[in-house]
């Protein structure tokens, strides 16, 4: 029976996709196996228990992850590895993507880089005319709850590498994405800069804990 249950979601991605699978099913394929007593599926669900979450899974450190019966070191380094993946991927997909067009491959984009991250960290992406990514950059770093970012680098950069557009970002390492006063203060300002040398500003995305705030949204709403 316990076999069954193990090959059940392995059967389900095959023929609907992985996208079909619970997170329960997909943390059940990443483990493959159960431990003496516990299927597979019962301890997938019991590993979500305890770390509340999917989310809560990926950014387990070492000690929190080895500490979960039925994980252990092997298991840790795989799952870091799939992220590292997961990262390399996106960054390589949005090189070839428009992200105009397409701005959910951005906040994808950000949130797998920003979203672990313990203090706060300014991105910027470079666009060319045809919105096609020239790079993209950590170009400020800060503490656990502020950054200073200087606008007139941002700006020295985008004309550096001959930008038409840039999109901005930032994460709240607290995990709420509501903007303050401030990040207002600096969107203002950063636009103010980029429209004296024709530079567009398309958008500035924070980055919170499994959620997004983005100041285009908020403006067409």
């Amino acid at each position: 029976m316990e076999y069954i249950e193990e090959l059940m979601p392995r059967e389900k991605l095959l023929k609907f996709g992985a996208e079909s699978l619970s997170d329960v099913e997909l943390v059940a394929i990443f483990l493959r196996t159960g431990i003496k007593g516990v299927p597979v599926m019962q301890l997938s669900a019991e590993v979500l228990d305890n770390f509340g979450s999917l989310r809560g899974l990926l950014a387990a450190n070492l000690t929190e992850f080895c500490h979960i019966k039925g994980l252990g070191q092997t298991q840790f380094i795989q799952l870091q590895a799939t992220k590292e993946m997961t990262k390399r991927y996106l960054n390589q997909k949005i090189k070839l993507s428009d992200v105009v067009s397409d701005p959910i491959m951005a906040i994808l984009y950000f949130q797998s880089e920003l979203e672990s991250c313990e203090r706060e960290v300014f991105m910027v992406i470079f666009l060319d005319n045809q919105h096609q990514v020239i790079k993209s950059e950590k170009m400020f770093y800060g503490t656990i709850n502020q950054a200073t970012v200087y606008p007139r680098e941002v700006v020295k950069e985008a004309l550096k590498c001959n930008a038409a557009a840039i999109i901005l970002a930032h994460n709240h390492p607290s995990g709420n994405c509501t903007p303050s006063q401030s990040d207002y203060s600096l969107t203002d300002k950063i636009k103010l800069a980029c429209d004296l040398v024709d530079i567009r500003l398309i958008d500035h995305i924070i980055v919170g804990k499994g959620d997004y705030f983005s100041f285009e949204e908020e403006k067409s709403t």
